[in-house]
């Protein structure tokens, strides 16, 4: 049994004990175990304090250790959710979701008109992704392959039961994606990171980073209404707030592009600024200091 089989087996073990505890015990569970790994200081709880320390430079050492326990709180949450999210009913889905400006997104739609959504990892998506697909709108989106495969399947199989299309981030999944948008699809993408040579550069809270080009490129490129969306908890669920993002009618294809992103990273640090304990990033995001490029 290689290494890759056995921790797909004690992931899929942990899946299934968490849906069989008892609501409140489970989330107290993930809560300690947040508070032990907070305590443990591993490289991605680092990055996320060197992360928020620039999102939040106001705040002395205090604050941002009460915002790590508030961050690693938010996102032991979110895996609590994912474990137990497949049991929840359409109702508890429905009534735990609050939108603003949710007309960004419905009205396009309706009138058979494809939107894509652009948004950073904050919050759960995929409780605001289930919510949408429970009002019949086809959502399609990209996930990059995990190993081991059998865990990437067990992602694909979570997310496919909500409702949703999910496309391997591959060289022919930018095409699939066209053809959703000119079918009338809503098209979800996480957008907030791409540290590779494709990436848009961006000035984000003061500092250089790079963010992917895709759901500005499918906005360019098909003519279908772009829209940021950033999502944070409350204390019965999540609310998703949309902005709407102009689209620039001048210029070249590669000039509008990196004015969208741009305006998208701008949406971004907007929400984050308003929650950032809910911005679950726990990788380099900044291409200053040390940061070394990789090939795309």
């Amino acid at each position: 049994m290689n290494l890759d089989h056995l921790v797909a087996v004690a992931y899929f073990t942990g899946w299934k004990l968490v849906r069989a505890l008892p609501e409140k015990f489970a989330y107290v569970c993930f809560e300690r175990i947040g508070r032990i790994t907070l305590r443990r200081n591993a490289a991605p709880i680092q990055r996320l304090r060197s992360n928020l320390q620039r999102v939040c430079p106001e705040k002395d050492n205090a604050a941002i250790d009460q915002l790590m326990v508030d961050a690693v709180s938010s996102y032991m949450r979110y895996w609590c959710d994912t474990f137990r999210s497949p049991d929840w009913s359409k109702e508890r889905i429905k009534n735990t979701v609050t939108v603003t400006r949710e007309e960004l997104l419905t009205e396009p739609m309706r009138d058979g008109r494809g939107v894509v959504i652009s948004l950073p990892h904050a919050g759960n998506w995929d409780h605001a992704g289930s919510y949408f697909c429970g009002m019949g709108f086809p959502l399609v989106t990209v996930a990059e392959r995990l190993k081991p495969e059998a865990l990437f399947n067990k992602f694909l199989e979570y997310r496919q039961n909500m409702g949703m299309e999910v496309l391997a981030l591959d060289g022919r999944s930018m095409a699939t994606l066209m053809q959703r948008a000119r079918d009338g699809a809503l098209i979800a993408l996480v957008a907030d990171r791409d540290l590779s040579r494709s990436g848009i550069d961006v000035n984000f809270f003061g500092h250089p980073a790079r963010m992917p080009a895709g759901p500005a490129l499918l906005a360019v490129r098909t003519g279908i209404p772009l829209v940021t969306a950033f999502v944070s908890y409350t204390p019965t669920g999540i609310h998703v707030e949309f902005n709407s993002v102009p689209i620039p009618s001048e210029g070249t294809d590669s000039e509008r592009v990196a004015q969208v992103v741009q305006t998208c990273a701008d949406h971004f640090a907007q929400g984050i600024a308003k929650a950032p304990q809910d911005w679950h990033m726990l990788q380099r995001i900044w291409i200053d200091g040390d940061f070394q490029e990789r090939s795309a």
